[in-house]
């Protein structure tokens, strides 16, 4: 799979890009603040119908219009295009081929993507719900019964909530109904444990492996699943914590609470990992993310490299490089803000390659 070309209208700082794509290696350079990142998150959107940078759509329509599109042809065992759009004050559309989805998760894992980016390290340093959100993306895009259940365990979560806060307000209750949202949470809270827990197994074997030839010291790292419902039933849980739930207006039990433990040395990682280690800790999770991903679907995802030259050591790189050199990745585009330092690392390997200079949201002449 990979993407012939792509058009930028009106996002973010891109008045009217259109790029051709006939390389394996794609390389988008100019200065920061240029556009390259934007470009990154217009193949995001396409991929996954929205943005890896901003939570608001709105945040990415260029600041003297009122819409952006973004359009692109993937090429797989057939072309196909995918339009992203948004006018401001209405829905966004997602289209295939012209015809417009009506749900955006029908088109989840279609177009598999993984990103590397500096901002990834928040993956470590912020709350579970970030963790959570990792692992929901990475396994909606191979696995379409995955993301039904999390939104309908989502859908059962708000409910339960809502009607807790109810029976607070109106001062009654009434355990039956309780029961309706508790069955929904049981049912497709326990699938999605289970596939957590799979997701998880087999990732740590292929991260183990990465980390092994990224990182430059011999220390020993882990990842491992937190949850409520391990070696407990999810009713059981949910009984117990009935008076907690009444009291607190919330539940507190669930897969809603999950969270992945990453450590080094058997500490948590955020407390004792340099930066260089958190970088190759990020690094190989995510090229074990992106090797599972591709055994799972029989080919590979698009990889998009944000900003890594500038962010990791020449090891570190080269190390990457060395990957793509050996076939491991299909199409990949990176970004860089100096060209000839792209240049020279990526002439040592030989490798073809695509270079777009990228001045103030445009390609230059």
């Amino acid at each position: 799979m990979y993407l012939k070309n792509l058009i930028l209208s009106n996002f973010k700082n891109h008045k009217e890009s259109n790029f051709q794509f006939k390389k394996n290696i794609i390389c988008f350079v100019g200065d920061n603040g240029a556009g390259k990142t934007n470009i990154l998150d217009s193949i995001h959107y396409l991929s996954l119908s929205k943005s890896y940078f901003n939570k608001a759509d709105s945040q990415n329509i260029n600041f003297d219009e009122n819409f952006f599109l973004v359009k692109g042809v993937f090429a797989n065992e057939e072309e196909t295009e995918i339009q992203c759009s948004l006018q401001m004050g209405e829905q966004k559309s997602l289209k295939c081929n012209g015809k417009k989805y009506k749900r955006f998760s029908d088109h989840i894992g279609k177009f598999p993507i993984v990103v590397i980016s500096p901002t990834d390290s928040n993956i470590i340093l912020d709350g579970s719900e970030v963790r959570r959100r990792y692992i929901d993306s990475s396994i909606a895009q191979y696995n379409k019964q995955y993301l039904k259940n999390l939104i309908a365990y989502n859908k059962a979560l708000k409910q339960r909530n809502a009607l807790l806060k109810k029976f607070v307000e109106q001062q009654y209750f009434d355990k039956l109904s309780l029961e309706i949202f508790d069955a929904q949470l049981i049912k497709h809270g326990t699938a999605v444990f289970n596939d957590r827990a799979e997701f998880l197994k087999d990732l740590k074997l292929e991260f183990n492996k990465y980390y092994a030839k990224i990182a430059t010291q011999n220390e020993q790292v882990a990842i491992s699943y937190q949850s409520q419902l391990k070696g407990k039933d999810f009713k059981e849980n949910l009984e117990e914590s009935l008076e907690k739930d009444r009291l607190n207006q919330y539940t507190n039990i669930g897969i809603h609470k999950d969270d992945i433990i990453f450590e080094m040395d058997e500490y948590p990682i955020k407390k004792i990992g340099s930066q260089g280690q958190q970088k190759s800790f990020l690094i190989a999770l995510k090229l074990a993310q992106f090797n599972f991903m591709q055994k799972q679907m029989g080919f590979k995802p698009i990889l998009l490299l944000d900003d890594i030259f500038d962010k990791l050591d020449d090891k570190r790189v080269a190390k990457i490089i060395a990957f793509a050199n050996e076939g491991l990745f299909g199409q990949v585009f990176i970004t860089d803000t100096h060209k000839q330092r792209t240049k020279d690392i990526l002439d040592k390997t030989k490798i073809s390659y695509q270079l777009f200079d990228i001045v103030k949201g445009a390609v230059a002449e």
